[in-house]
């Protein structure tokens, strides 16, 4: 129950866009309309308009930080933490690089011709464009282009910038920001997961950054939450949401016995009801009306407030502060 408070999900929740990220460093982005829920379910009274307008004007950015997955970061954030985090997992992706084409020298380059490129927004294939007329081909139709802007983001030169659609991002240089040194960086990303994860352990910190676990155990501290109860807490949660993703032992949110329910594999993470930070069965919509899956029998007396999380779904996804 303590974790629903420290992400935001029950108790005191943020007001903002920026403030419900920041407030547990990170939500999982690789799916946009599930990053929006995952605010919806971190805020009150905000839209999916409300959420688009604050990566529109740069409040919060998307771009690839923890475990060298995308991720929306506070603006203040994204620096500092893609320096941490960014080149190590670029560095684990150099074999992969190397298989498509990209060699070191390829790749730098092409992030030199990317930052230029990018200072004003750019969907993928104006970016192989304008690598292209630079000299350096990529076939549009492998990997190769996502590889090497993902080298561009993971070493600070770009991040994700304001979509053209659900489906079309597009891409723009990563604004310079105040640099730390590394044990002063991972010292604040360990207090920060904590405020916003607690309880949890080293483990879970290692396996929520992707940093070895002998640097996360040495940054970790630990520090036990002091929340008051906040009564009985339902919520629907989306698509990878961070409850679920934060953590290496999810026993405390997910029953053994229901694991693969939510962990379907493939690394895809079912969107979940949540009754007191316990997941009691799965959600989706289909056919325009959100239908549960129960796990069993739900627990007594909380139809309501499932009736209300849905409701509340579907006024934030029509833009309507009053419906």
């Amino acid at each position: 129950m303590a974790r629903t408070v420290s992400q935001g999900l029950a108790g005191a929740r943020p007001v903002s866009v920026a403030d419900s990220v920041r407030r547990v460093v990170g939500l999982q982005a690789q799916d946009v309309r599930a990053n929006r829920l995952a605010v919806r379910a971190r805020t009150d009274g905000l839209t999916r308009a409300d959420v688009d307008a604050a990566v529109a004007d740069g409040t919060v950015v998307r771009t690839w930080a923890m475990r060298g997955t995308l991720h929306m970061l506070a603006a203040e954030d994204a620096g500092w933490v893609v320096a941490l985090l960014g080149p190590r997992f670029a560095h684990g992706l150099r074999g992969r690089r190397a298989q498509l084409g990209l060699t070191d020298d390829i790749c730098a380059r092409g992030a030199d011709v990317i930052a230029e490129a990018a200072k004003t927004p750019k969907s993928r294939a104006e970016l192989v464009d304008a690598l292209a007329a630079e000299g350096i081909e990529i076939d549009p139709k492998t990997q190769a282009p996502a590889h090497l802007i993902g080298y561009a983001a993971l070493t600070g030169v770009i991040r994700r910038g304001p979509d053209r659609s659900d489906d079309e991002p597009t891409y723009v240089r990563l604004e310079e920001s105040p640099t730390l040194d590394e044990a002063k960086a991972l010292a604040r990303l360990a207090e920060r997961y904590v405020v916003g994860h607690a309880p949890a352990t080293a483990e879970d910190f290692a396996a929520w950054s992707g940093l070895p676990l002998g640097k996360a155990r040495a940054a970790f501290t630990g520090a036990e939450p002091n929340h008051q109860d906040p009564g009985r807490v339902v919520r629907l949660v989306g698509h990878f949401d961070a409850y679920l993703l934060g953590y290496r032992d999810r026993t405390l949110a997910v029953p053994a016995a229901y694991a693969k329910r939510i962990q379907a594999g493939g690394g895809f993470v079912m969107p979940a009801v949540l009754v007191d930070g316990r997941a009691v069965a799965t959600w989706r919509r289909a056919r325009g009306r959100i239908e549960i899956e129960p796990f069993g029998t739900l627990p007594k007396g909380i139809e309501g407030a499932i009736d209300q999380e849905i409701a509340d779904i579907a006024r934030f996804l029509s833009d309507d502060r009053s419906a």
